[in-house]
């Protein structure tokens, strides 16, 4: 049976800062790469298959609590190319820790917070609030997979006026894929954590979501912080 547990964790409504980032969407959209649903399918899938397989297992690692957070801080640094994700996913991460600690207390948190006041990357403290929250590294995956394409699909919202019905319609014909990737992800960071190889993670590349971050960070005017 699910931990409902992981319903809070993963719903947009929990207050770790997801609703003000895009996750590349508004830079796509700008771009003209997400036009409409079809659009905001193919940009999901291919964040979903990238970012989203590299966040999913960093964050089933952490929860699994055989590697130091620090290290797996080091791993997510070096999976982050554009210094503007990294510093868009240590904000989340500060946010997130902020709401972590209040709702599911927890020793590893603190410590975290305390060694690191300026930041953890975000996929790193979402495996360390599973853990805190008695979920298992496979929820862990599956929530970070399923955050990598929410945020963009609930953006595209506000961005293109888009029919919140055929939004959903995309999120929910990617469930095969969100299984799978959070699959993957786990089987990685069980390897890593068996044999304390971080190359035994996903590093897959998303070079345009890359450049839309930089992009997007110097634009003047901007609906939402990535």
């Amino acid at each position: 049976m699910m931990n409902p547990a992981l319903l809070v964790l993963a719903d947009g409504r929990f207050p770790a800062g997801g609703h003000a980032h895009s996750g590349g969407a508004e830079a796509a959209v700008k771009a003209g790469r997400i036009r409409d649903s079809a659009g905001l399918a193919a940009f999901c899938a291919g964040r979903l298959h990238t970012a989203g397989l590299t966040a999913a297992a960093l964050a089933a690692a952490a929860a699994g609590g055989r590697i130091d957070p620090l290290d797996l801080d080091r791993a997510a640094d070096a999976r982050m190319p554009s210094p503007a994700l990294r510093a868009a996913s240590r904000r989340l991460g500060r946010q997130l820790i902020r709401a972590a600690r209040t709702v599911w207390p927890d020793a590893a948190l603190e410590r975290l917070a305390a060694e690191r006041p300026r930041g953890v990357h975000q996929p790193v403290v979402l495996g360390l609030t599973a853990a805190a929250a008695g979920l298992t590294p496979a929820d862990a995956a599956s929530a970070a997979a399923y955050e990598s394409v929410s945020g963009p699909v609930t953006a595209c919202v506000r961005l293109l006026g888009l029919d919140p019905f055929r939004a959903t319609a995309v999120l929910a014909g990617l469930t095969a894929e969100l299984a799978e990737v959070a699959a993957r992800a786990g089987e990685a960071a069980a390897e890593a954590g068996a044999t304390g190889d971080l190359d035994a993670l996903p590093a897959a590349s998303a070079p345009l979501l890359d450049l839309y971050a930089e992009q997007h960070a110097g634009w003047a005017v901007r609906l939402f912080a990535s």
